[in-house]
């Protein structure tokens, strides 16, 4: 046997040299782009007189700045408007796909990559966006970039990367009732803390990570970054199969059934040699909710929160100002902690599964009258098919707001924000301090479960009373 990791796999076929300082440089098969990260490396590209390389493996959609209360243009904002503009103008001039309102295909960037079948197994993704690791369930390796790297791959296709060591993360057993995928993600990060995964790529195996249905296994891979590690990734199988074979972009006929060879030929070996590897029985997860300023800072729904001393170095510090921000103390119990604002969205939670998820908790009951919740479906695609299932009929008779597609209030670089110290429960992926548009909000982030418990009874509340598995 060759002992190779998928990771081995990809980057060996995609290295094209070695560097004189010990990097790589790799191919990068697809390049997802979007409003944000785009003007200043687009602009770099027209002061050199510089084309896109293959403009036919970059795919652009508009998500982080788009309001989701309407999308008329021209938009509010003016900023926001003003990117829209240069997005529209800078694909149009060199060549790219828009997936934009017209198509009915907008979104996310790292919901509609998968969702339309771009995101395939063995292909190296790269996207301005820490998240791009989320297109890691594919089988695939999906590095987040900064702007400057963003107008590199343009016209080069390609990045200068340093090698990673591969961290294996077995989860076996089953989960209990109202413990989810997002769940399993945040008792990783709590195990293995916010640096743990730091010059590492996180393959996730086990029994409860096979079982996922492939939008789970997004929502793991996702916040792959918020534990430290460049990428994180799950070997294809069946269930990768299943969810590829018809989509738009993934190969047909013939052409899928040699797809299909190449990606079975790329899983982990049965001795591949890793690097580090973790157990989690996924027996002892419970429903997990943060209550710091990082996801690191978690604990199960029915704990009581951890003493600043308990943590090691610099971390009590970072404890502490926890604390301070959140208004919480050390040995309370962080179920009953009431919340001004319910967010069910994000790159992370937005999928027709999250709406799903979200809708079994709301149907029949009432969002608390202290409460703001907004529900936010991933793209132009899953809000049609959750509307098609009566999931918004759902959100709207319990008092939630049902909006258009976007980032939304994962971050507060649109309409969507806090206001003041409100507090809130989101599916998004980062509790850091101003993160949801306020600096001093206050957010904390669980499962699609969780964020529906918590809007019905205006506190923080464990999702298995409400729902089973």
């Amino acid at each position: 046997m060759s002992e190779r990791t998928l990771y081995d796999k990809i980057w060996d076929s995609h290295v094209v040299t070695r560097l004189e300082s010990g990097q790589y440089q790799l191919f990068i098969g697809l390049h997802l782009i979007h409003e944000v990260t785009t003007p200043q490396a687009f602009s770099s590209l027209k002061e050199n007189g510089s084309k896109v390389a293959f403009p036919e493996r970059t795919i652009a959609t508009a998500d982080h700045i788009t309001p989701t209360l309407s999308q008329l243009r021209p938009f509010k904002d003016d900023q926001a408007e003003a990117m829209m503009s240069a997005l529209e103008q800078n694909v149009d001039e060199f060549g790219i796909r828009f997936l934009n309102w017209s198509t009915g295909k907008q979104g996310i960037v790292h919901v509609i990559g998968p969702e339309h079948g771009l995101s395939q197994p063995g292909l190296t993704i790269a996207c301005g966006d820490s998240h791009t690791s989320t297109h890691g369930a594919m089988g695939s390796l999906g590095f987040g970039i900064g702007t400057t790297e963003v107008g590199f791959v343009l016209e080069t296709q390609t990045l200068v990367l340093n090698r990673l060591k591969v961290h294996r993360i077995n989860v076996n057993g089953s989960l209990n009732k109202g413990v989810f995928a997002k769940d399993v993600v945040l008792r990783i990060i709590h195990d293995l803390g916010i640096k743990g995964g730091l010059g590492q790529a996180y393959e996730y195996a086990g029994s409860v990570i096979e079982d996922m249905e492939m939008e789970g296994r997004m929502t793991v891979c996702n916040m792959s970054i918020e534990g430290g590690a460049r990428i994180g990734y799950i070997n294809p199988d069946e269930t990768t199969y299943d969810y590829l074979e018809g989509r738009e972009f993934t190969p047909k006929g013939d052409d899928f059934d040699r797809a299909l060879e190449y990606w079975k030929s790329i899983a982990s070996d049965p001795d591949a040699v890793y690097d580090h590897v973790t157990d989690i029985e996924g027996e002892s997860i419970e429903p997990m909710v943060t209550w710091g300023i990082n996801p690191g800072h978690s604990v199960g729904i029915s704990e009581k929160l951890p003493a600043p001393d308990s943590f090691t170095g610099e971390d009590i510090k970072t404890a502490e100002q926890g604390y301070a921000h959140m208004a919480l103390k050390p040995g309370d119990a962080i179920a009953g902690t009431k919340i001004d604002v319910a967010f069910l969205g994000s790159c992370t939670n937005s999928r027709l599964s999250d709406m799903r998820e979200g809708a079994r908790v709301l149907k029949g009951n009432k969002v608390n009258p202290k409460v703001k919740m907004l529900v936010v479906p991933g793209s132009q695609q899953i809000k049609a098919q959750a509307e098609s299932e009566g999931l918004h009929e759902i959100f709207q008779e319990a008092g939630a707001e049902w909006r258009e597609a976007g980032c939304s209030m994962c971050l507060g670089m649109n309409e969507d924000k806090l206001v003041g110290t409100e507090r809130s429960i989101s599916t998004s992926n980062r509790n850091f301090i101003g993160r949801q548009g306020s600096p001093r909000g206050r957010t904390h982030l669980g499962s699609p479960a969780m964020v529906a418990a918590s809007a019905i009874e205006g506190c923080l509340s464990n999702p298995a009373e409400m729902v089973g598995n």
